[in-house]
């Protein structure tokens, strides 16, 4: 007991050691988020025409997105093409691309997802970056979408448990030299446009305790997506993922946008979860998949209807 004692009392004086005096006063000293301050975002949002809610487009997103108003969208979540060089579908664009290439056409579409997101609504992207080529994507992503203007809230370890990768190659075995460094998990970049507070009704929020205080801790721990041979996709995130985001960061009814839409599985859970969906791919093969997977969501109710649902926002 006396050894608790003496720890707990360490403990107690390395936090006091370590606790900030008039810390407010020092946040505001230096000014929270002040790359995003001088942003000249609207705070007018606008509504989704009806052609567009909860649909797959076969289309080229870039195009599609800017046929699209401003601010007309909740939640963005998606996950682009790596640039691996996977095995996308006959119809899919490229894989393997040069890195300016790449980056110029990616930040193009992300560029108009920013736009049509609405004022306050957030940016999810998952990413991983690529070891080989020694390419930080959710560097580079992170510095274009700071750069744009939008306020990084913050940036979740999807912690995939493969332990497979951790015996492949290790660089310079028992060197210094080059080790090769491995990961088990992917990341989540989230941002939000122009304020990081989403307001609604709470009669919106469908997110539990439990799993709000689980996940608000920054590591999530989910298995990678088992079916990726049965949908025919290379590289999906799980249902799991994409239901704590919607979860974490939208309300029920909200509209979710997906621009690298592979299989649907952003919509697939969007369905299922009350929320209204966007999903944008250029493979006309994916496109088929997603829309047989919606088609198979069962569920007891999806939400109001548009006019309703545009009603109460207005009185938000």
């Amino acid at each position: 007991m006396d050894e608790i004692a003496e720890y707990k009392s360490q403990f107690n004086g390395i936090n006091k050691e370590r606790k900030v005096k008039n810390r407010k006063l020092k946040e505001q000293h230096r000014g929270k988020f002040y790359y995003a301050k001088d942003h000249t975002f609207k705070k007018q949002n606008n509504t989704l025409p009806v052609k567009w809610l909860n649909q797959i487009v076969c289309a080229d997103s870039l195009k599609t997105l800017q046929s699209l108003p401003d601010n007309c969208i909740d939640l963005v979540f998606t996950s682009p093409p790596y640039n691996f060089g996977l095995d996308y579908s006959e119809d899919k664009n490229n894989d393997s691309m040069d890195w300016e290439s790449y980056f110029s056409n990616l930040f193009e579409i992300l560029e108009q997802c920013i736009r049509v997101l609405k004022y306050g609504g957030r940016f999810v992207i998952n990413i991983q970056p690529l070891f080989s080529d020694y390419i930080p994507l959710h560097h580079f992503l992170s510095n274009f979408l700071t750069s744009k203007k939008l306020i990084w809230k913050g940036e979740i370890i999807w912690e995939k448990n493969n332990y497979n990768c951790k015996y492949t190659a290790w660089g310079s075995w028992k060197s210094p030299s080059s080790p090769y460094l491995k990961y088990t998990w992917e990341f989540l970049e989230v941002f939000c446009k122009g304020d990081l507070k989403m307001t609604n009704n709470s009669e919106n929020i469908d997110i539990t305790a439990d799993d709000f205080k689980d996940w608000v801790y920054a590591k999530w721990s989910i298995a990678p997506e088992r079916k990726m041979k049965e949908f025919g996709h290379p590289a999906m995130f799980p249902e799991e993922l994409a239901r704590r985001v919607l979860q974490l960061f939208s309300f029920k009814n909200d509209i979710i946008l997906d621009p690298f839409n592979g299989v649907g599985t952003t919509c697939v859970v969007a369905k299922k979860f009350n929320r209204n969906y966007l999903g944008i791919d250029i493979s006309k093969s994916y496109c088929e998949v997603a829309n047989n997977r919606l088609s198979k969501v069962c569920f007891d109710f999806i939400g109001d209807s548009y006019e309703r649902f545009e009603g109460n926002r207005e009185d938000l």
